[in-house]
């Protein structure tokens, strides 16, 4: 019976829990939610607008590397079909592309090293 004295502490400790709205105990939860929100999704759905705008405007002779690291130069655009067709004929879908080279980019980079 040395553990008596903990059952008792615990009855005591359970009859002196305050009982507050039961809404404060779901703040914490809440808080969590929306700081994911904000650091995580927002940033994604900016970057992900920010992705259609420039696929959106993809026209002939932009140099343009997809998802796969494939670097090409478009030969035309079929909207019907959501796909960019590169010189040489290879056929990629609007989805992969992540960026659009320009000229003005490389040069920065030389300027800023």
């Amino acid at each position: 019976m040395p553990y008596s004295w903990l059952l008792i502490l615990a009855e005591e400790t359970a009859k002196k829990a305050p009982g507050g709205p039961g809404w404060v105990d779901f703040l914490p939860f809440v808080a969590i939610a929306a700081l994911f929100y904000f650091l995580m999704i927002a940033p994604m759905k900016r970057q992900e607008k920010q992705r259609q705008a420039l696929v959106a405007t993809l026209k002939k002779n932009d140099k343009i590397i997809n998802s796969g690291g494939i670097i090409g130069i478009v030969e035309s655009v079929k909207e019907k079909e959501n796909e960019v067709v590169l010189k040489g004929g290879l056929r990629v879908t609007k989805a992969s592309i992540v960026q659009v080279v320009t000229e003005e980019a490389p040069k920065e980079q030389k300027e800023g090293a």
